[in-house]
């Protein structure tokens, strides 16, 4: 499939029409679909229609938008109107928003064709996309593998050429670590810069919404497009959104140097042989287009881990309260009384992980035990924060593999609640920092499954963050390389 800008020109030249696009992709997604299973809902009377207005743009001789006309996929935990939003959830099985997210809004205003709502973990809680209610996603590179999580539809779409880029959300690596796995690009930006507004929450004070693409120009293009200031949303920052494509060419500057520091905490235990040398090969590439390589500890990077499977739990038994079969969603009509109906609803309604959680949130900030591990696991959020506070303070751009091993087998992990989480163990820290981070594909396994670099930038320095992979990327061939499906 085409890069967005690619796209933008043949329309632009009349030689293909958005709506030929659009039958195009949905074909593509009829055919493979039944294989990867990244869809939840498609929308294609409603992405035609769209298409047919940007053809008509065009046949007037109005000029038009990058994004117009270019096929987007939505992760099915950001609203739109009028669309069913399950969350991978049977307590959301019926709920149709009355609302539009500002991230779904900001696409449909660019012109952008909504193909559909993609696969998740359950209430974006996972790494493997095997906690949905409703589809098991599978990885295109191999089909009995899982494409990571929580965002592994979206992240599945992209390389299995279903959509030109997508959205996905990431609480703690769940578009990084899912990237990784599919063998695409996907960047999580800063805490902030992209609304909220829409966004079923996990965990407010982590979750961000952010972009997948096969290129970095097409990620960065994708970024723009819904980064800004809404007023709709209390965490959103007020900062000025540059065109991130401005910086994206194929030298990094020379002067000075672009300094790089390599995690040394993130490349010890856990992390597999084939990851390790493959990301250590990515990082002299690096070096060989021009970045200063030095290596940099973060001591508290290894209790992020920790700190995320207490603040999340936490903030989620909080947001997934509202649940209560009383205002929307699901509701067992068998109970006899209200808190029957509470009771009988959530336990029908909720997964096996999604319970998990609330019961670990619900724990740590009961009385008696929030100072003990609620308040405790904050203070170290702070350490990690000034850890990465002082890297800053000599290099430009942290280093480190996105995820410590290649997809595993679907139903591997199932089991094994504290492995499953071991995969966001070098995500969580950038996510509790609320930093800005990129997974870039650098190699394949001995299996032909894709690896990730993590690229980690400081606050706001996405342009940073974009112009390092895309030079980096320019370099190297692994983008180029496609699943067989």
């Amino acid at each position: 499939m085409a890069s967005i800008r690619e796209l933008h020109e043949q329309l632009v030249k009349k030689e293909r029409s958005a709506l030929e696009v659009t039958r195009e992709t949905l074909a593509r997604i009829e055919a493979v679909e039944e294989k990867v299973h990244s869809y939840l809902h498609i929308l294609a009377t409603e992405a035609e229609a769209a298409a047919q207005k940007v053809d008509e743009k065009i046949a007037a001789g109005d000029s038009i938008a990058l994004l117009e006309g270019i096929p987007i996929a939505i992760k099915d935990n950001m609203c739109m109107k009028g669309v069913p939003t399950t969350c991978g959830s049977r307590i959301l099985e019926n709920f149709v928003p009355p609302y539009e997210s500002t991230v779904t809004g900001k696409l449909k205003t660019a012109g952008a064709v909504l193909l559909g709502k993609t696969n998740l973990d359950e209430f974006a809680m996972g790494s493997s996309t095997e906690n949905s209610a409703y589809a098991l996603t599978c990885n295109p590179w191999d089909l009995s593998r899982v494409p990571g999580g929580s965002s592994g539809g979206s992240a599945a779409a992209v390389a299995a050429e279903e959509c030109v880029v997508a959205l996905g959300s990431d609480t703690g690596g769940s578009i990084r670590q899912p990237a990784s796995f599919c063998g695409v690009v996907g960047l999580k930006p800063t805490y902030g810069l992209v609304s909220r507004f829409g966004l079923v929450a996990f965990a407010s004070s982590l979750d961000q919404i952010g972009p997948f693409g096969r290129t970095v120009e097409d990620t960065a293009i994708l970024l723009g497009a819904i980064a800004g200031h809404d007023p709709a949303d209390s965490t959103s920052l007020q900062v000025k959104i540059p065109d991130y494509t401005q910086y994206l060419t194929p030298e990094l500057p020379k002067n000075p140097k672009l300094k790089i520091g390599v995690i040394t905490e993130t490349f010890g235990e856990g992390l597999s042989d084939e990851v390790k040398t493959a990301v250590q090969g990515a990082i002299e590439q690096l070096g060989a287009i021009g970045a200063e390589i030095v290596e940099i500890s973060c001591p508290r990077f290894r209790y992020g881990l920790p700190a995320y499977y207490i603040i999340a739990p936490s903030e989620a038994s909080s947001n997934l309260a509202r649940y209560d079969a009383v205002r929307y969603g699901k509701r067992n009509e068998e109970a006899d009384n209200l808190l029957s109906m509470y009771q009988k609803t959530r336990a029908e309604g909720f997964g096996a992980e999604v319970k998990r959680r609330i019961m670990v949130g619900t724990y740590t900030l009961s009385a008696g035990y929030y100072d003990a591990y609620y308040l405790k696991a904050q203070k170290v959020r702070t350490l990690i924060k000034q850890d990465f506070e002082k890297a800053f303070e000599t290099v430009d751009l942290l280093v480190c593999p996105t995820a410590p091993t290649t997809a595993f087998k679907a139903g591997e992990k199932t089991d094994d609640p504290l492995s499953m989480y071991l995969s966001d163990l070098t995500t969580v820290p950038v996510s509790l920092a609320g930093l800005p981070a990129l997974n870039i594909p650098c190699g394949f396994d001995a299996q032909g499954l894709p690896i990730g670099m993590q690229l980690i930038a400081n606050v706001l320095r996405e342009d940073q963050l974009l112009q390092t992979a895309y030079a980096y990327e320019q370099a190297t061939d692994w983008h180029q390389k496609r699943p067989q499906l």
